[in-house]
């Protein structure tokens, strides 16, 4: 019985860790993954900044990386991954995407007594969402092609699969995708594959005071003692 008021303990705090990291590495590591991703966003696209222009590349062009296999071209997103269109709501997309990286920014600075895989796995996604809001919210302005909220996605790699038919549809390869897109997917696969383990805000809580932990595991132990206490007891009257 005091076993499972344990265990009950156990399951409701993911325990944090003795030591807490640096977690100004992990937002040093986001900020080095955006600007990586602008970087080779707007050598694709091209610009023009403090008279230097940089031709880029034209909407559809595409130059072999390895093979066939991986590809350089240049399309542009106006919705979501895989294209998924939002219309003239799309600026509630672009503001969800400042909303959530700041959300995960708060998040990170909360979970360095956990697990390194999430921690990883946050720091992608926020690289991951800052990377395309930048997308959405600046550069239909810096090109002059849209309002402010309203800019496309740049994308460039291309990877090729076995062709699928899809409802009548066939897909010769994977929808191209951006640095920021990458960081997204792999940030979640690390997130799913430590789902146990992702702590909610009543995990940070008592991260930040640990006493809430330690007075319950006391009070599950003398449990367990004043248990055994009573079977000892129980054992010494069916002896007799």
């Amino acid at each position: 019985m005091a076993l499972t008021a344990l265990s009950d303990v156990e399951k409701i705090y993911v325990k944090p860790h003795e030591k807490s990291r640096n977690m100004l590495w992990f937002f040093m590591a986001a900020a080095f993954l955006i600007l990586l991703d602008q970087l080779t966003k707007i050598l694709v696209k091209g610009f023009t900044l403090f008279g230097y222009h940089h031709e880029g590349m034209y909407l559809g062009e595409s130059h072999p990386l390895i093979g066939d296999v991986v590809r350089l071209t240049f399309v542009e997103n106006p919705g979501m991954a895989f294209g998924i269109q939002f219309g003239f709501a799309k600026i509630f997309l672009t503001l969800f995407s400042l909303i959530a990286g700041s959300a995960l920014l708060w998040y990170l600075s909360k979970i360095k007594r956990f697990s390194l895989l999430i921690q990883i796995g946050i720091t992608l996604l926020i690289a991951g969402a800052l990377g395309n809001f930048i997308d959405r919210c600046f550069y239909g302005v810096f090109y002059g092609e849209q309002a402010l909220f309203y800019g496309y996605v740049v994308d460039f790699i291309q990877v090729d699969i076995p062709d699928v038919n899809w409802f009548g549809a066939t897909y010769t390869h994977w929808p191209v995708f951006n640095i920021a897109d990458s960081c997204v997917s792999v940030g979640m696969v690390l997130l799913l594959i430590r789902n146990k383990y992702l702590p909610t805000l009543a995990d940070i809580k008592n991260a930040e005071n640990p006493s809430i932990i330690s007075s319950e595991q006391t009070q599950s132990e003398a449990s367990q003692t004043d248990t055994t206490l009573s079977d000892n007891v129980s054992d010494n009257e069916n002896t007799k």
